[in-house]
């Protein structure tokens, strides 16, 4: 396809109200879920695609699973070939590895954006260059506030999931909201993580009117930065007997849960509620008495594929790509995280 054909391609895709496609349902497979078919090759181009996979913080376990999504989605596509790039969390790499791929000459690009502001930057370099150009995980927007197409997750009902789960545990505990706290720990700056945390808030406090405080930490959504984080905290309520525990993913969840054992306090009082199932599963599987109660199993996986799927439909046959396509989740915990597919590495 020319350049002035992805154009307008993925121009109008912009330009498209808030339509969302559904992922379709979980089933027992290796991740999870399964996602559409690929599409068949051909169409409008003939030819061997290049699609350039630019990544966030590469190195998480959530981000591994789904560039190796979006490679299985290349592969069985046919004439397809995915370019990985890790961009840590370095937004000034973002932007000069989308200048190296149109430098390339990638046929589209598909991003994690390490920070959402340099949107409008990266959509009007692939807009200048004529190449498609999608959101994953996070949604980014153009300089009028027009959203690139996106594949990923809805935040709030995510956060809703986990908050009605922590809201379920917590009842059942028979904890009192005196002696518990919440500590809820995420990228302060990130809209999805705030859609997250806030849907758990609003979940848990819709099913727990009179609910514990909640006490917000701000991480970089590493494991690590999280439990350096919530030592400070914790030691600041000392009082405090039981804890629930939620953030943005299961880096925050588990590295605060981390934290909260390392300083003492028992397993049996600690809910924590984790947000992938990537991490919280390793306690499950080593049989480890673990403040990991629960988690919302995601598929990084099942993201990658769906985003190359649309992209490759885009280019081979001209389908425009979907406004937001949007993957399924599910709460599993000790008993049923295998059974759900949960890959733990």
């Amino acid at each position: 396809m020319k350049n002035q054909e992805r154009r307008a391609h993925w121009r109008r895709a912009l330009a498209t109200g808030a339509a969302t496609l559904s992922l379709v349902a979980l089933t027992a497979c290796s991740s999870g879920m399964e996602t559409s078919s690929a599409p068949e090759a051909q169409g409008a181009d003939d030819g061997q695609l290049t699609i350039a996979f630019l990544q966030k913080q590469g190195d998480q376990q959530y981000f591994i699973d789904e560039a190796n999504g979006a490679k299985e989605a290349a592969e069985a596509a046919g004439g397809v070939s995915v370019n990985v790039v890790d961009l840590g969390t370095d937004s000034n790499k973002a932007i000069s590895e989308v200048e190296a791929a149109i430098a390339q000459n990638v046929d589209g690009i598909i991003i994690v954006v390490p920070d959402q502001q340099i949107g409008p930057q990266v959509i009007q370099l692939a807009e200048e260059a004529g190449i498609p150009i999608m959101a994953a995980d996070d949604t980014i927007e153009d300089s009028d506030g027009n959203a690139a197409p996106f594949t990923g997750f809805d935040g709030t009902s995510m956060g809703e999931k986990v908050g009605g789960e922590a809201a379920r545990l917590y009842q059942e505990a028979g904890w009192t909201a005196a002696d518990t706290r919440i500590l809820s720990a995420y990228k302060e700056d990130l809209s999805v993580c705030q859609q997250r945390v806030e849907g758990a808030a609003e979940a848990f406090s819709s099913a727990v009117p009179d609910g514990p405080e909640v006490i917000d930490v701000g991480t970089d959504n590493s494991a690590t930065d999280a439990q350096d984080k919530a030592g400070a905290v914790i030691t600041a309520n000392a009082g405090v007997k039981h804890w629930i525990v939620w953030g943005c993913n299961d880096e925050n969840e588990t590295g605060v849960v981390t934290a909260l054992q390392n300083s003492g306090v028992a397993p049996a009082d600690i809910i924590g509620v984790g947000l992938g199932a990537y991490l919280t599963c390793k306690d499950w599987k080593a049989g480890q008495d673990t403040g990991n109660k629960a988690a919302l199993f995601i598929s990084g996986v099942e993201v990658g594929k769906a985003a190359v799927n649309s992209m490759v439909d885009l280019l081979k046959n001209d389908v425009e790509l979907p406004p937001q396509t949007i993957a399924n989740t599910e709460i599993v915990d000790a008993t049923n995280w295998e059974e759900a597919g949960v890959v733990c590495t």
